[in-house]
């Protein structure tokens, strides 16, 4: 392979080089964690000994901080480990997504109904679909850094339009719209349950509970304005740029480079066979009846799903029952279309499937078991409500406790991302503090995950600490050798602002119309 040439050093290389070197400094994510969590001891020991409490809304007792390195400390962490890890709240709804999850994408399900919505556009309309499909393709995790890029290159080419155009949109709209999408995925169920551990200690406050489909309405309307965005951005600014730099329409390096290995466009395939048509339709079918039982289910005058006054909002059992839903719907799509298709014989595929899932989840259940004990001393110390408590009174003491306040937390969550690209991981260490902090502003705790989903992506597609990016040049290097990560970045920010700007704007919207986020979920408490 051709090694790139030195990039100038201008002042956006100096940038992310140096964002690169002190993002390496840091440590892997287990290590980050331990190490906030014996800062969090030393701490809580310190103001445990000082006699440091705070009053808390709703509580009818001071809240005395209590220290890790105390007698009560010690036997608090060893009788509580494990409790700690298994009752992390995540797990609980996460995983049976998961596994649901994991049917679906390895039936092939996930990937058919890309490459069809991909292989039934005109060419006129690829850049919004690419923009489109890309945004809702984090239901397939991280699989879709390595999917849809070189698909979307596959269609751009046929439809003669230039394949890097189709090959960068790709990549930027599935990770600088990754936080959201129009369909439940296990990135909802796992936010969502960082945010309630966040919210346990200000029971008093009120607030709604959270579920995966809290931000369900508000991650509607960001997916299709964000899709469309996307899809202006390549039609527009990015395809017109790379014609006019003649960057190479066609694959020029050799067949031994490493770049050739899977993933790249020529081993993958737009068009879908008979059989993989035929599953799409029973997957469908099968989704519609799902739906009719779920309405006729739900709807019965004594229906169990709802609550004691005989609705759904804001609380009841079919609210509950979303991880349960979301888990049916994955499974009974991906089963059907797996048994069409050839791809699910047995229960036996069906349990390598959910394993493999499980398989692709391994790092997160390793790093859970210190993010729960992380969350849980936070919380059993007190001293995330002292600084709850302090930090609200600090921004109502300067006035700023309007959406001046959330775009101060979205600009936080954006430089953060730079550095730790971990979302789960960023968001176990700002939900610990500001769910309960906008809590005492009077924001319910989806509202305050909503605005971190706004500063929690547009940034990562232009951090060296993406491992994808890596995955993205090899893709790139086919077209052009002499590309390097600044060729990349370049090319990744006109993405960036114009989608910040404008997730920003639909969360503005949102907080000032005092529209709902998800069933049940409102902005304010109360």
């Amino acid at each position: 392979m051709s090694t790139a040439p030195a990039a100038p050093h201008g002042l956006t290389d100096r940038l992310l080089s140096g964002i690169e070197r002190a993002g390496n400094k840091l440590p892997e994510p287990f290590m980050l964690f331990l190490i906030l969590f014996l800062i969090t001891g030393i701490v809580s020991t310190a103001m445990a000994v000082a006699g440091v409490s705070v009053e808390v809304p709703g509580s009818e007792e001071p809240t005395v901080i209590k220290g890790l390195f105390t007698g009560e400390g010690m036997a608090w962490l060893t009788t509580s480990l494990g409790e700690n890890y298994m009752g992390f709240p995540p797990l609980i709804t996460v995983m049976p997504i998961l596994l649901g999850i994991g049917i679906a994408q390895h039936s092939g399900l996930l990937a058919a109904g890309i490459r069809f919505l991909f292989g039934r556009s005109p060419g006129w309309l690829l850049p919004y679909v690419v923009g489109c499909v890309g945004v809702i393709s984090s239901i397939m995790a991280d699989s879709a850094f390595v999917v849809v890029p070189p698909l979307a290159a596959l269609v751009f080419q046929a439809a003669g339009r230039h394949p890097v155009a189709g090959l960068l949109g790709g990549f930027a709209a599935a990770g600088a719209g990754y936080s959201t999408n129009i369909f439940p995925t296990s990135l909802d169920a796992l936010f969502a349950g960082i945010t309630t551990s966040a919210i346990e200690t200000f029971s008093g406050l009120g607030a709604t509970a959270v579920n995966p489909v809290s931000n369900w309405f508000f991650n509607i309307a960001s997916s299709l304005v964000l899709g469309v965005l996307a899809g202006v951005i390549i039609d527009r600014v990015i395809e017109p740029r790379l014609i006019r730099q003649g960057v190479p329409r066609e694959e020029t390096a050799d067949e031994g480079d490493p770049a050739a290995s899977s993933g790249s466009a020529r081993q993958m395939r737009a068009a879908l066979d008979p059989a993989e048509r035929k599953g799409l339709l029973a997957a469908v079918l099968a989704g519609v009846a799902l739906t009719a039982l779920v309405l006729v289910a739900a709807l019965l005058p004594e229906s169990p799903w709802r609550n004691e006054e005989g609705g759904f909002l804001p609380r009841s059992p079919l609210l509950s029952s979303i991880v349960f839903l979301v888990f049916s719907y994955f499974v009974v799509l991906g089963a059907v279309y797996g048994a069409v298709v050839g791809t699910l014989r047995s229960t036996r595929d069906a349990v390598e499937m959910m394993t493999a899932a499980i398989r692709e989840m391994l790092p997160f259940l390793v790093l859970a078991f210190v993010l729960g004990n992380f969350i849980a001393l936070f919380n059993w110390s007190g001293i995330g409500s002292w600084i709850a408590v302090t930090g609200a009174a600090g921004l109502e003491a300067i006035g700023l406790t309007g959406f001046g306040a959330i775009l101060g937390f979205i600009l936080l969550a954006s430089g953060l991302n730079l550095f730790i690209i971990s979302g789960s991981g960023m968001w176990t260490i700002m939900a610990a503090v500001f769910v309960p902090l906008f809590a005492l502003l009077g924001y319910e705790p989806a509202f305050t995950q909503a605005a971190f989903r706004v500063g929690d992506s547009a940034t990562q597609i232009i951090t060296p600490m993406n491992p994808y990016m890596v995955v993205l040049l090899g893709m790139l290097r086919r077209y052009e050798p002499a590309a390097g990560l600044g060729t990349l970045f370049a090319r990744m920010l006109p993405f960036v602002v114009p989608f910040w700007l404008v997730w920003t704007v639909i969360l503005a919207v949102f907080f000032f119309v005092d529209l709902p986020l998800g069933p049940g979920n409102d902005i304010r408490l109360g």
